[in-house]
């Protein structure tokens, strides 16, 4: 089995990896996992490519990236679960669901912010995004 653990370094995205830690005998069978964050592209602005090369765009991509998945890494590294680390850029719910079928993933991992059904409707949210647009089993970690 293969499952894509999504973080974006805050503490819900911690409370998915505990608890596909806590939860790991639910498997037969150790599962390969896919570690990933999503870094939204920098917007491009007019004369942008001048001052600031691609190599330094992607560095600045993966340094931030590397920021969010260090919790995580730490965690799973503790409780001696081998894992693939990724950090991917684009749009945040549909990179997450391309990035999960590229992969062959059997199941999603995500943490949900919580908020009340208000809130989800006036701010929307990654993880109700990702179940609507994914064909793939989620869990949502509360």
């Amino acid at each position: 089995m293969r499952i894509l653990l999504a973080v974006d370094g805050s503490k819900n995205s911690l409370d998915a990896v505990q608890f596909f830690i806590d939860h790991a005998d639910w498997y037969r069978e150790t599962p390969q996992v896919e570690l990933v964050t999503v870094h939204l592209p920098v917007p491009k602005l007019p004369g942008m490519g001048a001052a600031v090369g691609k190599a330094q765009i992607e560095k600045y991509y993966q340094e931030e990236g590397e920021k969010q998945l260090t919790a995580a890494r730490r965690k799973l590294d503790a409780a001696g679960v081998r894992h693939e680390a990724r950090v991917l850029v684009g749009p945040v719910a549909e990179s997450l669901v391309k990035h999960a079928k590229e992969r062959r993933c059997d199941l999603i991992y995500i943490g949900s912010r919580g908020h009340t059904e208000l809130g989800k409707a006036l701010l929307g949210s990654i993880a109700t995004k990702v179940l609507h647009i994914s064909d793939l089993p989620i869990l949502l970690v509360k």
